[in-house]
């Protein structure tokens, strides 16, 4: 079919790529300078994929948006690396020994040549911009880096426009980058790789394993994960991104790739490659996009092979902050009120991954001043403060939390912060130095505040104690945000909102609810980012006395809510009403049986 050719100009105007005023001063410094219109309408500000398009219905020839389309392997790896990178130039696809390649300049027939020498095959060039060009170069022959793969094709789009094939890209960028390293890898693996071990103390050490393994990792960096799951199954291996809170599985790949895969990350945690029957523990530390991140790595064995996961912990995180954490302002408060006591003890509790030590480093931040000396003790050290003491602790060579906290009250602290209370010697040392006129931070594991003065009479600290010593427990969830950019209002009875605490004015009444209809920027979730719901029980003198003779939990609960303590449902229901969440993310990371 012979292609419609448009002057660039009257092509850019009819798709309202640029204004007559844009073209006029476009021509006018072309021929100033004397250079190419292309340039000169980049230079007046307009986007370059938008004035290459233009360019190739003016030329004839196809078009490619390299944002949304993927090149294959195969033409991949037709074409040496420094050819290309030196020839600014990217190879799409092979067809019938037919090499179509990605050119900002399809003319160029020295180009041409040279591509047409070392790869063997015809060579047809497509147009594309150059920027483009230099960002696809960067991410599929280096692998060092994953940029955002930008606008994502609408159903039935075809990414290469003005009569070029290719198929429509489905993938998010995370799913495009570990296809592109495991391609790389090779598919000539089988089954054998997986007991050979010479085999696999080869494949560890080469480029294609050590490129998949970074590009998990970054991939998962870029999609904002805070865990990587890599589960071996019968026939492949599943890899999964928690993002938010929730799993996403992000791809499957070959059986063969799980072992050298699995001990490729063994060694980077500094496990021990050789055992494969117990359960290890390592660290990887990362920088990514001029950003630190640690990488705390479990390994456990289990029926089909080793399962990895990966916690990923942002050590300069900018999410540390009172005002960050979603804490209405009567709790926050509180808190702060709280964090003025010269003594005593405070604990935040929840599940694991519900925000309790970026909720301790926020408070830590607001009180960190050149008159406190604060000293943590961690396992690991998650952020990284500036003024403060922060000890990790090292097990093998000793150095338990008993062992540094009984160092750390001979260091004249005023604030101590402990990782958290595993067990009654740490929990006696904390109570110890909050009784001798210290602040002391920690976490606990417990399913709301009331209970953590269960769960530490359950260690063995003494009932007096813990009344005579925590002066604020506060227990928290981390929910998931409405995304901003598909946010959509509703109405609903206020009726079902009744288990959620809200009294209604009449039967009738409605409320106005958010919610997301789903979008490219939430993965079509609805949701995006995750806001903490709490609850926090400042003990006074009827608390710690009910603490002491050991009254049940409902009535220690009952009075605390008189003193003001709202629950966690209630805190969740002001942000339903707020329009930051939904109701039924409050009833899933709040609600539990017989609440």
């Amino acid at each position: 079919m012979v292609m419609a050719r448009k002057n660039i100009g009257d092509y850019m105007l009819e798709k309202g790529y640029a204004s007559q005023e844009q073209l006029d001063e476009s021509r006018k410094m072309q021929q100033a300078t004397g250079g190419d219109l292309a340039n000169a309408l980049i230079n007046v500000g307009i986007n370059p994929r938008d004035v290459y398009e233009s360019k190739a219905q003016e030329m004839g020839v196809p078009f490619v948006d390299l944002t949304v389309y993927k090149p294959a392997q195969d033409a991949i790896t037709a074409v040496p690396e420094h050819v290309v990178k030196r020839l600014n130039v990217l190879p799409l696809k092979k067809e019938n020994n037919i090499l179509y390649v990605a050119m900002s300049d399809t003319s160029n027939m020295a180009a041409v040549d040279d591509l047409r020498l070392v790869s063997r095959c015809t060579v047809r060039g497509v147009l594309a911009a150059p920027d483009q060009i230099e960002d696809a170069l960067g991410k599929y022959y280096t692998g060092t880096t994953i940029e955002a793969g930008g606008e994502k094709p609408s159903p039935g789009m075809n990414p290469m426009r003005g009569g070029g094939g290719g198929d429509d890209i489905a993938d998010t960028d995370a799913k495009a980058s570990l296809n592109m390293a495991i391609a790389s890898y090779g598919s000539q693996g089988d089954a054998s790789k997986e007991t050979d071990e010479d085999v696999v103390d080869k494949e560890v050490e080469s480029a294609p394993i050590v490129r998949l393994a970074n590009t998990i990792i970054q991939a998962a960096i870029k999609e904002r994960a805070s865990d990587i799951h890599i589960e071996p199954d019968k026939r492949n291996t599943r890899i999964r991104y928690r993002v938010d809170g929730v799993l996403h599985e992000t791809m499957v790949v070959p059986k063969y790739i799980q072992a050298p895969m699995i001990a490729r990350f063994k060694i980077m945690s500094e496990m021990n490659i050789a055992e494969r029957r117990v359960p290890q523990d390592g660290r990887i530390a990362v920088k990514f996009d001029n950003k630190e991140y640690d990488l705390r790595v479990s390994c456990l064995p289990g029926l089909h092979g080793e399962k990895i996961v990966m916690r990923i912990l942002d050590k300069g995180s900018i999410m540390i902050g009172m005002n960050k954490l979603g804490l209405t302002p009567e709790v926050q408060s509180q808190l702060e009120e709280l964090s003025q006591q010269p003594n005593g003890m405070i604990l935040t509790t929840g599940p694991t991954g519900s925000g309790k030590t970026t909720a301790l480093y926020s408070l830590l931040n607001r009180l960190n001043s050149i008159e406190r000396n604060i000293v943590t003790v961690e396992d690991p050290v998650e952020y990284q403060l500036s003024g403060v003491t922060q000890v990790q602790m090292n097990p093998k060579a000793g150095l338990t939390f008993g062992r540094a906290l009984r160092s750390i009250l001979r260091q004249d602290p005023d604030i101590i912060m402990v990782g958290e209370m595993r067990d009654l010697e740490t929990a006696s040392i904390g109570v110890e130095a909050a009784l001798t006129g210290h602040l002391v931070l920690s976490t606990l594991h417990t399913n709301d505040a009331p209970s953590a003065t269960i769960r530490l009479a359950d260690m063995g600290v003494e009932r007096f104690l813990i009344a005579a010593t925590c002066i604020g427990i506060m227990a928290q969830r981390l929910g998931r945000k409405i995304c901003t950019n598909c946010k959509e209002y509703y109405e609903e009875e206020a009726g079902n909102l009744r288990r959620f605490g809200f009294v209604a004015e009449n039967e009738n009444q409605k409320v106005q609810l958010a919610r997301g209809r789903g979008c490219d920027q939430c993965r079509n979730t609805g949701y995006k980012g995750r806001i903490g719901f709490y609850e926090l029980m400042t003990l006074n003198g009827e608390l710690a006395d009910m603490i002491v003779r050991n009254a049940p939990l409902t009535e220690l609960k009952a009075a605390a809510k008189v003193h003001g303590m709202k629950e966690l449902r209630e805190d969740g229901l002001i942000k339903v009403l707020e329009g930051l969440t939904t109701p039924e993310e409050v009833m899933r990371v709040v609600f539990t049986a017989g609440y």
